[in-house]
């Protein structure tokens, strides 16, 4: 993506986090968020109050642009917005049936078995997102160009090397059930690793909290318990937020895969608001670490910096 489209991204991005009400108001929320998306002086896109934000406030919700449940939960979570579903239905409610149509029609066109069978056997999420995307993309609800945005990862040789025989099995997939050149000509190699690139470090593990949205957000410090892993997500605002590892917000999934960020304690007016990417009960070397291999980057957070 060129540095002009990509200002140009940022600044639509920009303008949608400034002029929230239209979007509000079109998925009934009541209040214009208090956030602006700019640019930070050494991490680059950020996110950042507009006013201040109290300890425990709800900032915003943010919907997936992609997800997909994890295989142990496919049978277990609505397949659209990963609720918990009961006597193996693929959906929860008929809303989530129409609005996967976008995907869900064109994917039950293919028999998915080897391909889901070769991720659990490995251990892969990421392919299960691309599936989606490509199935997105192949309805015309989405281009291939829908990720652009993102920041990618760093991709060493042996993991392009790695990532092969799922890019082969997810396009010959789509040739044994009858999809033509056409249809999969965005499908090339260098596409799949481009998007896994920008998947690998944007996505978020989807965790549904025990307990209702209510008594979550009575305290600002609370800990919310989490069952297994339902799936991973994809969201457009929320991948702007930067880490930290004494974090001012924290992300959190109340009953489906809707992103709810709060406030952790007070944040002022032209702050900047940062999530912790990973667990921050982990040492200084642990977190440094994680951080490293799987995000690319050294964290030079005032937590960090304090050797604590």
């Amino acid at each position: 993506m060129s540095s002009l489209r990509r200002r140009k991204a940022l600044l639509s991005i920009y303008s949608w986090s400034n002029g929230y009400a239209t979007e509000s108001k079109r998925r009934g929320l009541t209040s214009v968020p208090p956030i602006e998306v700019g640019f930070t002086e050494s991490a680059g896109r950020g996110v950042f109050a507009t006013r201040r934000i109290g300890a425990g406030e709800l900032i915003h919700t943010d919907k997936p642009i992609l997800s997909h449940p994890s295989l142990s939960s496919l049978h277990s979570v609505c397949y659209f917005c990963l609720k918990n579903v009961a006597s193996n239905l693929p959906f929860c409610s008929d809303e989530c049936r129409l609005q996967s149509k976008i995907f869900y029609d064109t994917e039950k066109q293919a028999d998915w078995s080897r391909f889901h069978e070769y991720c659990r056997t490995q251990g892969l999420k990421y392919p299960l997102l691309v599936k989606r995307l490509a199935c997105t993309i192949i309805s015309g609800a989405a281009t291939p160009e829908t990720l652009d945005i993102l920041q990618p990862a760093t991709l060493s040789s042996e993991m392009i090397l790695l990532m092969e025989k799922a890019y082969q099995l997810l396009r010959s997939t789509f040739e044994d059930a009858g999809f033509t050149d056409e249809q999969i000509a965005f499908l090339s190699k260098k596409w799949y690793i481009d998007v896994l690139a920008r998947i690998r470090i944007n996505s978020f593990r989807i965790e549904l909290a025990l307990g209702s949205y209510e008594d979550i957000l009575l305290s600002a410090a609370a800990s919310v318990e989490a069952e297994a892993a339902v799936g991973n997500a994809i969201y457009m605002l929320t991948s702007f937020y930067n880490h930290d590892c004494d974090p001012n917000a924290h992300i959190l999934w109340i009953e489906s895969v809707n992103a709810k960020l709060k406030a952790l304690r007070d944040i002022e007016a032209g702050e900047e608001l940062r999530i912790c990417y990973i667990d921050a009960s982990m040492d200084h070397d642990a977190r440094r670490a994680t951080l490293s291999e799987g995000f690319g980057f050294d964290c030079r957070c005032a937590r960090c910096m304090s050797n604590d």
